[in-house]
């Protein structure tokens, strides 16, 4: 996406990990930060239990994920001086993109017919928590209450009878997904108005992503014309396949099992866990069999992996063609293998030059791994940015004195 710019008047994650993913993909990000109070999630220092702000001034994971690769620039658009710098923006950019309330865009003359009054070739794109039309459309919210909780993944993973709602995993789980929605659908977009010289009004709302998350049971519940049946799932594997579904080892950690063939994987499994006999088990010598014993069979393979420990299973599963996970936590994530082989945990050097490492956007092209630069430090680019369209240094001080730019 080089040569694209891609103007920004977002704060928080869900939109801004879009700018990210774009700035990723080569895209001029430039983020307009309110001069006085920049990006909210700027505030946030303690995370998870974390301080944040203990790894260092300038660097703090919440901001750098969704804000890497761009450029700041700290605007009051609602000062008068500040609306001739935002308008040369929109008109060197090719994409406005957007999380403002429709009162908060009215407010600032942001709306679609104020942007597209000025540059009537952009892209406009807005981020909702639950779309722009019907009911909601003025009502903000936060991926824990328009994804997770109005998408269907926190009924999804709650059991039934259970005192506490399961919460998301992560924080910014679903805006991060929401993010790469809206990046994909600026990137078609762009090829519209490239094939077609048509631009395009780009829609996305958390609630769509949350939707979208869990359409396999929404599928099946439209279907059906009414909820889903509440299964109690078996204690292990599945109903008609031991080799599905979590399990404890020794020392309380878990492995994914996801062998969707018992017939085929079976025999292999028990040899791999020196249980060879099983294979031969009158109960468990063939595929009808196992679906048939699969509440029995499931009980024998806890047995089995609750006597060695997480780290040994590990190594004896390295041998194993049958479909398993070891069940990661954050910090083995970021350890992971695989990723690392792939770049998708790439190096970045803070604004005070200490190398750091950040998750990679999962898209790569050309078998290259993406090259991160940091996000911006607050206004950090205002007099460049502004300078490149035309301001003199004498211009930029008086717009400074009116409060209009930092």
């Amino acid at each position: 996406m080089e040569g694209v710019r891609v103007l920004e008047v977002a704060q928080f994650t869900f939109v801004p990990a879009a700018g990210a993913v774009l700035a990723d993909w080569g895209a001029d990000v430039i983020k307009i930060e309110h001069a006085e109070r920049g990006d909210a999630q700027r505030g946030l220092v303690r995370l998870l239990g974390l301080d944040v702000s203990s790894k260092g001034p300038s660097f703090f994971p919440i901001m750098e994920g969704p804000n890497r690769g761009k450029r700041s620039v700290g605007l009051a658009l609602e000062k008068p001086g500040a609306r001739k710098v935002f308008e040369e923006l929109v008109r060197s950019s090719d994409v406005f993109l957007t999380n403002f309330l429709p009162g908060a865009r009215a407010k600032l003359a942001i709306e679609l017919d104020d942007v597209r009054a000025i540059n009537p070739d952009i892209i406009y794109v807005r981020g909702s928590g639950f779309g722009v039309r019907g009911p909601e459309a003025d009502k903000g919210g936060y991926d824990s209450t328009a994804f997770w909780a109005r998408g269907g993944s926190a009924a999804g993973v709650t059991p039934p009878g259970a005192e506490q709602m399961v919460r998301m995993p992560s924080g910014a789980y679903g805006d991060s997904m929401g993010g790469m929605t809206i990046a994909g659908g600026i990137a078609a977009a762009l090829f519209k108005r490239q094939t077609t010289g048509e631009t395009s009004v780009v829609d996305v709302s958390l609630l769509g992503v949350g939707a979208w998350a869990t359409q396999f049971s929404v599928n099946l519940a439209l279907m059906a014309d009414g909820p889903l049946p509440v299964a109690e799932p078996p204690r292990h594997g599945s109903a008609t396949n031991p080799l599905i579904g979590a399990y404890r080892c020794a020392d309380g950690r878990w492995l994914e099992l996801s062998m969707l063939q018992p017939g085929r994987y079976w025999p292999e499994f028990a040899a791999v866990v020196g249980r060879a006999e099983l294979a031969t088990d009158e109960r468990f010598d063939s595929v009808e069999k196992i679906m048939a014993n699969a509440g029995e069979a499931a009980a024998i393979v806890a047995e089995i992996l609750a006597a060695r420990t997480y780290a040994e299973w590990l190594e004896v599963f390295a041998a194993l063609d049958g479909q398993w996970a070891a069940v990661q936590n954050s910090w083995e994530v970021g350890q992971d293998p695989s990723l690392r082989a792939n770049g998708q945990v790439a190096p970045v050097v803070d604004a005070d030059g200490v190398d750091r490492e950040l998750v990679a956007s999962p898209v790569q092209f050309d078998e290259t791994p993406v090259e991160l630069t940091r996000a911006p430090q607050f206004a950090e680019h205002t007099d460049d940015v502004l300078r490149e369209l035309g301001w003199t240094d004498e211009a930029l001080i008086e717009l400074k004195v009116e409060g209009a730019i930092t």
